[in-house]
């Protein structure tokens, strides 16, 4: 029977976390009970058309009839309307380091309490999490934690915010909003981790309650993006201009896969634009490949390429570059532009300094992030 009343200490729910992370499964700790399938509600953002109902929360823009599941598996047309199967049914739960996401400018050295459903908009070829990224929510190991449950189980752990991963969080958008929203009336603040491909106007109504955002750019070629994710590129510089727009603390990924988006000229292209369209404080994160999912034949990253990477970076003008996935590389700390000093000082995920008074370097400078 779930117990509601009773709060756990931080340490058991992280320690039920590692257990189950252990044994290949991420799943939340207490007492959430398991739930054999989902529960379906009424989704946002539809329209009906003569060939169907239409998905409009992302640019795949599904269209579907009775039946038949959106390419993100998590949507479904019943009676020539559209149900979201993802909500209140998480099947992964955890609590990590926020650097984990990564995000380094946001509430360094706190903790984020994790969910994910099922699903994912895009197919990319080296997902690490494509067991439950690629499927859906009626095939996983679910749990019953409503929107109210999350947020109480983020305050119970001591997470000073919720974050919205290890899937895609576009394809759980209900569920996002509706916990977002109580996250803010509870102080707790609200994290996307996200691949974002979401069409504009459901990301301005998220963008009112989410207030940190990573979000993977994964190429900055367009025939890349299809190939090797399924998506596009456009979509994804359209959603980094609306976080910054709407306010949102923003970070990005780009993983550089060998072969795929590797190539020096296409990052310099990439870190051009960043640049040149109001990024230069927007911290990037290159993340080194390993060998995952359909692209299991191709070695890790070599270092020499990251390297080039951060090198390219920092000559188009971004300010705040960092190497993920490569412990000892020395790109781990935040380091003031100004006048080089060491800011924050990271030991891969842990905190060891922070030299930061109201987000200043003792030089006078603003570092750009949220620090307290």
């Amino acid at each position: 029977m779930k117990d509601k009343g009773k709060k756990i200490s931080r340490r058991s729910f992280a320690r039920q976390g590692s257990l189950a992370v252990a044994a290949g499964f991420i799943a939340p700790a207490g007492s959430a009970a398991l739930i054999p399938s989902t529960g379906e509600r009424l989704a946002m953002y539809q329209e009906q058309s003569a060939r169907g109902v239409v998905c409009l929360i992302c640019p795949n823009e599904c269209t579907l009839k009775d039946g038949e599941l959106s390419d993100c598996r998590n949507r479904i047309a019943r009676r020539s309307k559209l149900y979201t199967m993802a909500y209140g049914n998480p099947c992964a739960a955890n609590i990590d380091p926020i650097e984990k996401k990564p995000l380094y400018h946001f509430l360094p050295g706190t903790s984020a309490f994790s969910i994910a459903t099922a699903g994912c908009n895009l197919a990319c070829l080296n997902c690490q999490n494509w067991t439950i990224s690629q499927t859906s929510p009626d095939k996983t190991r679910n749990y019953d934690m409503p929107p109210e449950d999350v947020v109480r189980r983020a305050s119970a752990g001591g997470c000073r915010s919720i974050a919205y991963t290890y899937s895609e969080p576009v394809t759980f958008y209900e569920y996002v909003l509706d916990t977002s929203k109580i996250a803010h009336e509870e102080g707790i603040r609200n994290i996307m981790v996200s691949n974002g491909y979401i069409n504009k106007e459901p990301l301005r109504q998220l963008c009112k309650h989410i207030d940190g955002a990573n979000i993977d750019l994964k190429s900055f070629n367009d025939s890349t993006y299809l190939k090797l994710t399924g998506g596009r590129l456009q979509p994804v510089l359209d959603s980094l201009r609306t976080y910054r727009d709407e306010g949102v603390w923003l970070e990005i990924t780009h993983l550089v896969v060998p072969g795929w988006t590797d190539k020096p000229e296409e990052i310099k292209q990439m870190c051009g634009w960043l640049a040149g369209n109001g990024f230069k404080d927007t911290p990037l994160h290159f993340s080194r490949f390993q060998p995952q999912y359909k692209l299991e034949h191709l070695p890790p990253t070599p270092a020499g390429i990251l390297n080039r990477a951060v090198e390219i970076a920092r000559s188009a003008g971004i300010r705040y570059v960092y190497m993920g996935n490569m412990p000892g590389s020395g790109f781990d700390d935040t380091i003031c532009p100004s006048c080089g000093k060491k800011v924050v000082d990271r030991s891969g995920y842990r905190i060891v300094a922070q030299n930061l008074k109201d987000g200043r370097c003792s030089c006078g400078a603003l570092i750009p992030g949220v620090w307290h």
